[in-house]
């Protein structure tokens, strides 16, 4: 008897996203399963496509990404990411979640990296979920809550301060709200100013709503220079007061006078994740990008411009040309281009390396979506961990490069039949050539599709094509975590 499904890739080299070695053989999915892994020469389709001398895996999982407001706005807006494979996004990292909060003007940096006012529409999580199953987003998507958010609405504004303990506990409630409304976990941004003035004791506090659904703490550290070991530290000991799983935010050993910490960090991290979990995302380049904020700024790590509200002009360009031009120090010049954005070349390549190549690494973007001119990761990230670092440079094998976008992450973030193939999995998919995939994107040309991507499935839908772009489908998902 015939076995029929929906569709099957023939002869396919699999990376079965687990880290175990790759086979060769067909995957075939009905509807948003895949049902069949193996020699399904038996088996017909309504489309097969011949993979032989490609390789399929199960679609990336951007660890860590700003796409609160992209996930809303269709496929044209999220090609940036299923041009890469990537299949599901964690949106809501740093501590800036679009939701529960609502804005009658501009927020303050960086909580207006999701756009301006008209954009901070939802009073809820709830009203935001509702948004994703009303509209569907072409990606799936995982869901944290920020801090920032959190603090903007409970204090007034008023975030100079630490929060007293009746806006600790209403910040708590609010995240107890989302997180029965479908969110994933919490996350803060302690490096920045809305978030920087609470205590550890405060975001102890809020966090407390975690222990309940064992939902992730996920932070971007109070400080990733000088002060990186005493940041862990504090990471840690937040995660062990509200018994949760932690996850470090693109680890890094920031600034010229750090460079080669991560011999320091990475120990110091393990002997934490001997007694407690904890893991780290990591994106494959040797620049940060965020906010423009000139009073860290530095005349030994170059800047580059990614937006600019007065300045449009100047985007794309380096701040210390903009400020010769101007004649005028770094620091008066990026005041003057504020609200604006920024790529900062901070890291070491060695570290980069090291932390990426860690057993406890996975594969975050932290692309910025909206961004004029942004940092290449946003395009980039996952065919440059494939051909540069694991094809070329050998940094890794391919398996664990896949490994560390899709079945280490879904671990990570508790996504149930997400990121590997086997047989009752979600279909999510890409076809790629491993023997040119590649990033096209760069920091001149920061918006370059990579190249080698052959076509992204998800939940078993053709959402982009090689050449053709991304198609009609919306097929994403909430996704929350340890929920099917």
């Amino acid at each position: 008897m015939s076995l029929r499904c929906d569709l099957i890739l023939r002869d396919a080299t699999i990376f079965d996203g687990t880290g175990a070695a790759r086979t060769q053989g067909d995957v075939g999915v009905t509807g948003d399963r895949i049902v069949a892994v193996g020699d399904l020469g038996g088996w017909s389709a309504d489309r097969e496509v011949i993979a032989t001398g490609k390789a399929v895996a199960p679609g990336f999982i951007d660890a860590h990404t700003h796409d609160d407001r992209a996930v809303l706005c269709g496929p044209e807006c999220m090609l940036c990411k299923m041009s890469q494979g990537v299949s599901t996004v964690v949106v809501g990292n740093c501590g800036i979640s679009l939701s529960p909060v609502r804005m009658k003007q501009r927020p303050i940096p960086p909580l207006d990296l999701l756009g301006d006012e008209s954009w901070w529409t939802f009073d809820s999580f709830g009203a935001y979920a509702d948004r994703l199953a009303r509209d569907p987003a072409p990606v799936n998507t995982v869901a944290l809550i920020g801090h920032m958010s959190l603090r903007v609405e409970a204090m007034a504004g008023d975030t100079q301060r630490a929060a007293t303990d009746r806006e600790a506990a209403h910040m708590q409630q609010r995240l107890r709200e989302a997180l029965d409304q479908g969110a994933s976990g919490f996350s803060t941004g302690l490096y920045y100013p809305p978030n920087m003035m609470a205590p550890t004791a405060e975001v102890i506090a809020v966090a407390e709503a975690l222990r309940a659904t064992g939902g992730l703490y996920v932070t971007h550290m109070r400080d990733e220079a000088a002060h990186v070991l005493d940041s862990i530290e504090e990471t840690l000991q937040i995660g062990r007061a509200v018994d949760v799983p932690v996850v470090i935010s693109h680890h890094k050993c920031a600034q010229p006078e750090n460079f080669g910490r991560s011999t320091e960090t990475l120990p110091l991290i393990e002997k934490y994740a001997r007694t407690q979990k904890v893991d780290f995302d990591v994106y494959p380049y040797f620049a940060g990008s965020t906010v423009l904020m000139p009073d860290r700024l530095r005349p030994d790590v170059p800047v580059k411009v990614t937006w600019s509200v007065p300045h449009p002009e100047m985007t794309g360009r380096m701040l210390s040309d903009i400020a010769a031009e101007w004649g005028v120090g770094i620091k008066e010049a990026g005041e003057r281009l504020l609200p604006a954005g920024a790529i900062m070349f901070q890291m070491d390549e060695k570290d980069v390396q090291r932390i990426m190549a860690h057993p406890l690494s996975m594969i975050g973007s932290d692309g910025l979506p909206h961004d004029t001119f942004p940092h290449p990761r946003l395009w980039g990230c996952f065919p440059r961990v494939l051909g540069h670092y694991a094809r070329d440079l050998g940094l890794f094998s391919m398996e664990t490069a896949v490994h560390k976008m899709t079945g280490r992450v879904a671990g990570v973030f508790g996504l149930v039949d997400r990121g590997v193939i086997r047989r009752g999995a979600y279909a999510d998919l890409v076809l790629f050539d491993p023997a040119t995939v590649r990033d096209g994107a760069d920091f001149d040309n920061p918006t370059r599709p990579a190249e080698g991507i052959l076509e992204t499935w998800i939940n078993g839908q053709s959402a982009y094509v090689y050449g053709q772009g991304a198609t009609a489908a919306r097929a994403g998902r909430l996704v929350t975590r340890n929920r099917a």
